[in-house]
């Protein structure tokens, strides 16, 4: 290593542990259980997968599945993103090692594109245009009123447009990632096995 780099990752590793410190202690005493925004947050987390469970198409569900986890993903890496760069803030978390908001990234929103995805491949509708609603809703209705109860906050200027750009980009990323697996798994073109077999 470069002469002075591992001074420079020990300031940083010491930096990380102290925010990892305060979140904790702002965790502690701003977002524990003691506090009905955050039975909101453990509610976002478990009715939607009760949901799912109940009324996900099974003959589609490696498919919808797959869609899913890319949305987990992508969200996850989008909502990281904007919270480390100090655009958003979740102020009531589960629990203080979580990154970001697990609820909204593993649960929430990840099952509301998989249902709506759901009814747009049975009813055989345009996805890129039936996605653009939802991801309005999502951008200028949820996010709004999420900000009207606590459970989101801007530190700067709000940004809801910016959010509308987040959802379309997580509804264009998965859709392509799930549909060129599909393809894959449809096609021996470029498979390196299927032609050693």
């Amino acid at each position: 290593m470069k002469n002075g780099q591992l001074e420079r990752i020990d300031q940083i590793v010491k930096a990380e542990v102290e925010q990892n410190n305060r979140l904790f202690e702002y965790w502690h005493e701003f977002s524990n259980f003691s506090h009905w925004q955050v039975w909101i947050v453990l509610a976002m987390l478990v009715i939607p997968l009760v949901i799912l469970v109940l009324f996900i198409d099974r003959r589609k569900a490696f498919h919808l599945g797959f869609y899913g986890y890319s949305v987990h993903v992508f969200f996850a890496y989008t909502d990281i993103i904007g919270t480390e760069k100090g655009i958003w803030f979740y102020p009531y978390k589960l629990l203080a090692i979580l990154p970001s908001n697990f609820t909204l990234d593993a649960s929430l929103v990840p099952v509301i594109y998989m249902l709506y995805y759901q009814f747009i491949l049975n009813r055989e509708k345009n996805y890129y245009l039936w996605m653009l609603p939802l991801c309005f809703l999502l951008a200028f209705f949820m996010k709004p009123l999420m900000v009207g109860i606590g459970l989101f906050h801007f530190p700067g200027k709000e940004n809801f447009l910016l959010l509308f750009a987040g959802y379309v980009f997580v509804a264009l990323i998965s859709k392509w990632l799930t549909d060129f697996f599909i393809f894959l798994s449809k096609s021996t073109k470029w498979s390196f096995r299927a032609k050693t077999e």
